[in-house]
């Protein structure tokens, strides 16, 4: 895709001179990977979802102590992947749905997970341990609220054990009532970091009694089964386009349409989605800072609480630009570097 720059657009630098720089913008569509080797091979100029991923990390220092590219501090990411559950009516019949149902079995699922083993192994410490979306780059919004149980296996043993999973025939394995397996799959992208990150929950999870069927997918077949309903959990990301809670009622309100675990519904489905409701709207309404974030802190202390989601880690951002870039002009957001497209300029 080829952007043209606007003749007439209005901005200018500060010396008066008339924005864009550019004379067009080429957009290249490619995998993550792909992405990484053409901008390392001198191809591209900047990837498109800008932060590189830790896999790439050394190739990149590499290329940048050599002088192709530069690396830039980004910071914390702003747009966490989840781990969302089914929690819709349709589903809870199915073996998954019974366990998902229960909050003692998700709560158990994120106290059995060792956030800063996923940090270690999959992100190579670039990256913090999270328990809910907003995340700590998001200064204004951000609550360091926590769950009771933050990660203790047996702990976890005991809260299955409460949504009625006990080892019963001595396989490792917990079973319920009817003696069936504590199974569920998780739907994910393919060949991308998040299967990295669900292969480490499916080893974490299988040590406290828990079997994960891992189905990597690409990104239209997994939206396909989440729009059906066909799934157990999803372990993907969004992309908000506001760091104001207010601005992403889609996700947050028990109607919306980005409300993951149980979208679009009438009414809502529990006590404390219609709690959720009633927050999101007054703070919404409210004009008082204070206020407002004193409002959006009991949402996210409900949200940790309830778990229909569970969040494990927010990664630390860095940039990667040719050194044939010039001004660019990093901002937590995505997209980092591309939201002033006007101001970039290249050298020849």
């Amino acid at each position: 895709m080829v952007v043209a720059g606007n003749p007439h657009y209005w901005r200018k630098d500060a010396s008066g001179n008339p924005l864009p720089y550019l004379d067009k913008l080429t957009v290249v569509f490619a995998s993550q990977a792909s992405e990484a080797l053409k901008l390392q091979a001198g191809e591209i100029d900047l990837m498109t979802n800008a932060d590189i991923r830790s896999d790439d990390y050394t190739a990149f220092k590499r290329a940048a102590d050599q002088g192709h590219v530069h690396l830039i501090d980004g910071g914390l990411g702003l747009d966490p992947n989840l781990l969302w559950f089914n929690l819709t009516a349709a589903h809870a019949k199915e073996p998954a749905g019974r366990l998902f149902n229960q909050k003692p079995f998700r709560q158990a699922l994120s106290c059995a997970v060792d956030r800063q083993a996923i940090v270690n192994a999959v992100y190579l410490g670039a990256a913090v341990p999270i328990y809910g979306r907003t995340t700590p780059a998001n200064r204004t919004w951000f609550a360091d609220v926590r769950p009771a149980c933050e990660h203790d296996v047996a702990r976890a043993r005991d809260l299955f054990a409460a949504a009625g999973l006990t080892d019963r025939n001595g396989d490792g394995i917990l079973e319920d009532a009817r003696g069936q397996p504590a199974r569920f799959s998780i739907l994910t992208q393919a060949e991308n970091i998040r299967t990295r990150v669900v292969a480490v929950l499916q080893q974490q999870l299988r040590q406290a009694g828990i079997v994960v069927d891992i189905v990597p997918l690409d990104p239209g077949a997994l939206f396909e089964r989440f729009a059906k309903g066909d799934f157990d959990a999803i372990y993907y990301g969004i992309q908000s386009s506001a760091i104001d809670p207010a601005l992403s009622p889609g996700f947050w309100l028990s109607s919306g349409r980005y409300h993951f675990w149980n979208p679009s519904q009438k009414t809502p489905a529990t006590d404390w989605e219609r709690r959720l409701d009633e927050l999101m709207r007054q703070q919404a309404e409210t004009f008082n800072g204070a206020e407002r974030r004193r409002l959006f802190t009991e949402v996210q202390q409900i949200f940790v609480e309830e778990m229909p989601a569970i969040y494990f880690l927010t990664p630390k951002v860095t940039l990667a630009v040719s050194a044939r870039v010039i001004n660019p002009q990093p901002v937590p957001q995505i997209p980092q570097l591309l939201w002033n497209a006007g101001s970039l300029a290249a050298r020849h």
